[in-house]
């Protein structure tokens, strides 16, 4: 590229993609632990660990055996399906920024629904002091975000392999510093070879997701099992879904972009 020779909209767009990866990643360097999880921390019985570890591997068990066609109903995805097509010709004829952003704003679109439905029964189950039961509701949306997000950039998520993306996509967004760099280098090298490692185990990965998902909502779901107080519990619902929400997002992006137009996998 000649020194002066303006940036096609595709060359920015992959830039901003970078920065944004970047920044999801620097603010997720080391885990900083709140003033609220420190007084939670003495409080919380010792089993519940286990207990939430449990309930989110059953969650996820269920849904991937019996629960996406009930998931589907929230959603019309002939409609979505149909309307990705037509963003990607757009898409391929202009390559301009309001062609290539239509994906990433749709997505967010849809993001925001699920963050106002997972906050509100969050909040509203916190009030009651339901804490445990929530997990499957919680799990359930969860997955519908990112199914709804990957529709946005014409993939499936009813495949093993697809599977196996989506459940490291949940682990690398709960993580930090090392562990999530290193599970980032495991998304990323994904998207070239779409197929799960050899020594993959769909038992194991969903035990592993349900570990890293429970590591991090322990104090909050324990909180949320007291009524009243609960209902700052149940928010948090909406904090951990816009951030594993954001994370797919970043990465279905990369791998739309890397799979139309070719690219850098960092």
């Amino acid at each position: 590229m000649g020194l002066f020779q303006k940036k096609t909209a595709l060359e920015r767009e992959w830039e901003r993609l970078e920065k944004q990866e970047t920044r999801f990643l620097s603010l997720r360097a080391a885990k900083q632990e709140t003033r609220l999880n420190r007084i939670l921390e003495e409080k919380v019985p010792e089993k519940l660990q286990d207990t939430l570890n449990t309930a989110f591997a059953k969650a996820f068990s269920l849904i991937f055996e019996k629960g996406t066609s009930v998931i589907e109903k929230t959603y019309n995805r002939e409609e979505m399906e149909k309307n990705f097509l037509v963003n990607e010709y757009t898409a391929d004829l202009k390559k301009d920024y309001k062609s290539l952003r239509t994906f990433s704003r749709n997505a967010g679109k849809a993001e925001a629904k699920n963050l106002f439905l997972t906050g509100a029964s969050g909040v509203g189950m916190g009030l009651l002091g339901i804490g445990l039961p929530d997990i499957p509701l919680f799990t359930g949306i969860l997955l519908k975000s990112i199914y709804e997000i990957a529709m946005n950039y014409g993939y499936e998520y009813e495949s093993e392999e697809e599977r196996y993306w989506i459940l490291l996509l949940i682990q690398g967004a709960v993580s930090y510093g090392e562990r999530m760099l290193q599970i980032d280098k495991e998304v990323n090298l994904y998207m070239s070879s779409r197929v799960c490692p050899a020594e993959y185990s769909k038992e194991k990965m969903i035990h592993e997701t349900a570990m890293c998902l429970s590591g991090e909502i322990l104090y909050m779901k324990f909180l949320q099992g007291i009524p009243v107080v609960g209902a700052v519990g149940g928010a948090y619902d909406a904090v951990y879904l816009k951030r594993v929400a954001e994370y797919a997002e970043l990465k279905y992006r990369r791998r739309f972009y890397q799979d139309k137009y070719g690219g850098r996998i960092s």
